[in-house]
């Protein structure tokens, strides 16, 4: 199992930017697919950015062009850049691992970002 530790959320004006950050306790943190979710209140959640060990990444098309997802094999952390905000962004975030091989993700506890005036 592996623990995961998000951070960087918090509240901001529309258009602006914020930067959220994972790090995850795995050993070979490398081979693990990491990805965002987040689940505004009384909706589904979202799987918002994906991406692999060899940095193939994959976003929502509500995102896409906004969020980028990148990760650092060294620190054992992926990344959130949002930028151009939207009320519509407001949620809570969920930073998730998977091995390639495997069904299931382990997942963080959640940093809420809040876009609002």
């Amino acid at each position: 199992q592996v623990q995961l530790v998000e951070s960087g959320g918090g509240l901001v004006q529309p258009g602006g930017s914020l930067r959220l950050s994972c790090v995850a306790s795995a050993r070979d943190f490398n081979i693990y697919i990491m990805g965002w979710s987040r689940q505004a209140p009384g909706k589904q959640r979202e799987l918002v950015a994906t991406i692999t060990s060899n940095t193939i990444t994959n976003y929502a098309d509500s995102v896409k062009g906004r969020f980028t997802i990148s990760r650092d094999n060294a620190e054992n952390t992926v990344y959130l850049q949002m930028n151009s905000l939207r009320p519509a962004d407001t949620a809570v975030y969920y930073c998730h691992a998977r091995l390639p091989w495997h069904a299931n993700a382990s997942w963080g506890q959640g940093t809420q970002v809040t876009v609002s005036s």
